[in-house]
């Protein structure tokens, strides 16, 4: 397949699903598959791809969001921070609705602080130029598809000789917390299809460690139903011979070294440090801080500020949700409390959170 309508024709599509049904007819046990990659799972709920799977396959959705994982502490922060009056908070969309501990973004907007939706980091850099006698924060959410592009809005703030530009970083890394759900007895996790955007930057050889210590298999796909299909019929195929290997099904786009310039930039601008996930917990180096360097744009070290205590909302399963031990249906929140236009968890919020895929495409 060379063009894009292919990766969505109806009959490659459907033949692909045949030939799943037909690979895993003997099977007496199921096959669980997940996907750890927001985009992946709004493409298996937009496209139903699930109900073309025979009852041999099972895919459960991961950590695949970088709002989702991002724990409460994180959000309370950056509330305390927007509500300093000589602040402006800039982000991506996504973060505006998420709720923290007892307020969210949006609803500090309302009450006055300056909180304002980027779509590239560099256009908050623009925005501290423009307001010099303010502190332009940019909260840098994200695994290693956009902590490149935020370290890179770092070193354009120092060329520039700027002051007043700040990241409140909250970067993850993905192959770590694969290797803890793969460790789980609780989820037996047949394969894994590989984020496609995290893959481009990080290559395929990241994945190896997952078939050398755990025996999981892992494709890198892509995103169209015939892509994530072709993911699938691959891991099938790997489980039935009995291996435990890394293959690339997007080849199109990824590689086996990845993006050496993109690694490089994440190699000067931050260091590995040990992360909260929401629902798993603290990961040794698992994630990204700014490297002491760079401290003078880190609004953590550099902007002092108190934070609330802590608090978690009852009855949310999101930390269930992102481990793939329950689905959002599991959920007694779920389409009744909280819905996308009155969120309790984070998994409701983003566009690539499960529990908005579920809610959009899966009722």
């Amino acid at each position: 397949m060379n063009y894009l309508d292919q990766f969505r024709d109806k009959e490659i599509v459907k033949g692909l699903a045949r030939r799943i049904t037909e690979l895993t007819a003997g099977l007496s046990e199921p096959l669980t598959f997940m996907e750890v990659c927001g985009t992946h799972t709004m493409a298996i709920y937009q496209f139903g791809l699930r109900t073309l799977l025979p009852p041999q396959v099972r895919l459960i959705s991961g950590p695949g969001c970088p709002v989702c994982v991002t724990p409460n502490g994180y959000l309370d922060r950056a509330l305390a921070l927007s509500r300093l009056s000589d602040v402006i908070i800039t982000t991506f969309g996504d973060m505006l609705r998420v709720p923290g501990s007892s307020s969210s973004l949006m609803e500090e907007r309302a009450k006055g602080a300056d909180v304002r939706i980027v779509y590239s980091p560099l256009d908050a850099v623009q925005i501290a130029i423009k307001n010099p006698s303010k502190r332009v924060i940019f909260l840098g959410v994200g695994f290693e598809t956009t902590a490149p592009t935020i370290a890179g809005s770092i070193l354009s703030a120092q060329k520039l000789g700027l002051t007043n530009y700040f990241v409140l970083a909250s970067h993850k890394t993905m192959p770590q917390p694969m290797g803890i759900l793969s460790a789980d007895p609780e989820l037996s996790v047949d394969g894994y299809l590989c984020p496609a955007h995290v893959s481009a930057i990080i290559g395929g050889n990241a994945y190896r460690f997952l078939c050398e210590e755990y025996g999981v298999p892992c494709v890198v796909t892509g995103f169209e139903p015939a892509d994530v299909l072709q993911g699938v019929e691959m891991l099938v195929r790997q489980r039935l011979a009995g291996e435990a290997k890394v293959e690339i099904q997007y080849s199109r786009v990824v590689s086996w070294e990845g993006n050496p310039k993109a690694q490089a930039i994440l190699a000067e601008v931050f260091t590995p440090f040990d992360a909260d996930w929401r629902g798993i917990g603290v990961l040794p180096g698992s994630g990204l801080k700014i490297a002491e360097r760079y401290a003078a744009f880190d609004a953590e070290r550099a902007i002092p500020v108190e934070v609330e205590p802590l608090k978690e909302h009852r009855g949310c399963l999101c930390g269930e949700i992102l481990k793939g031990k329950v689905s959002p249906f599991d959920c007694p929140l779920f389409g009744k409390a909280c819905t996308p236009e009155s969120p309790v968890g984070a998994c409701m919020v983003s566009s690539e959170g499960t529990c908005a895929a579920a809610y959009k495409y899966g009722r």
